[in-house]
Parts: C-alpha cells; sequence; structure tokens
C-alpha cells in the first residue's frame, strides 16, 4: 500500500529552475510597479501625502525582488 502512495519527484534542471524564477519575479516586478503607479496617481488627484506611503511600499516590494535576486543567484563579474 505505500508503494501505491509514493510519488517520483523530478529533478528540474538549472534551466527550467531559472524560467519558472523568472515568472515568479515577473510578477513581483509588475505588482511593485502597478502600487508605485497608484501612488503616483493618488500623489497627483488627493492634496495629502497618502500616494506618497503607497509609493512607498511598491519600492519597499522592488527592494524584496532585488533581495531575493541576490539571494537566490550569483552575480558574476563583467
Amino acid at each position: 500500500m505505500a508503494k501505491l502512495m509514493e510519488k517520483k519527484k523530478r529533478k528540474l534542471s538549472q534551466q527550467q529552475e531559472f524560467e519558472i524564477m523568472k515568472l515568479v519575479l515577473d510578477k513581483f516586478l509588475w505588482l511593485g510597479f502597478g502600487i508605485m503607479s497608484f501612488g503616483l496617481y493618488q500623489l497627483y488627484v488627493t492634496t495629502d501625502l497618502s500616494g506618497f506611503y503607497v509609493m512607498i511600499g511598491g519600492a519597499a516590494i522592488l527592494v524584496i525582488f532585488i533581495w531575493i535576486l541576490v539571494r537566490e543567484y550569483e552575480i558574476t563579474g563583467f
């Protein structure tokens, strides 16, 4: 019975891992850009600083994006 429950796990190649990571990180990039754009719109429409705080939140998401990139991939010199 235990044999039937076991699943084989496939190993991904480095190229496949990189492609999946690009898809995930692309979503972070779009999310950060969208939030910063919304903050800029709020800053334009309203007179208070709430849009500025939203822009800071979008920038924080982009900083997290950079941190994940640096942590996951080795940066090579040019």
